[in-house]
């Protein structure tokens, strides 16, 4: 693996954690400004897991992982 396929793949994961982070900190915030009412009920379970039951944190996370994976196939196919 060359130092362009590293530099890459680091760049990547700087992404995919930034990305994470502020949608992260964006979903909390609109979370706690929404006043007044809300259209439906939400289940207990995803309240209870609102980060384990949001797809883009579940896309985040698979995208992260198929990063590593990757990684770790170019390191060993040398």
């Amino acid at each position: 693996m060359g130092s362009f396929d590293l530099m890459l793949g680091v760049i990547a994961l700087l992404i995919v954690v930034g990305g994470f982070i502020y949608t992260y900190r964006v979903g909390r915030r609109s979370n706690s400004s929404q006043g007044g009412e809300m259209d439906s009920v939400i289940s207990e379970k995803v309240q209870d897991h609102y980060v384990l039951r949001n797809p883009i944190f579940l896309a985040y996370l698979v995208a992260a992982v198929l990063i590593l994976i990757f990684i770790g196939y170019a390191a060993l196919s040398l």
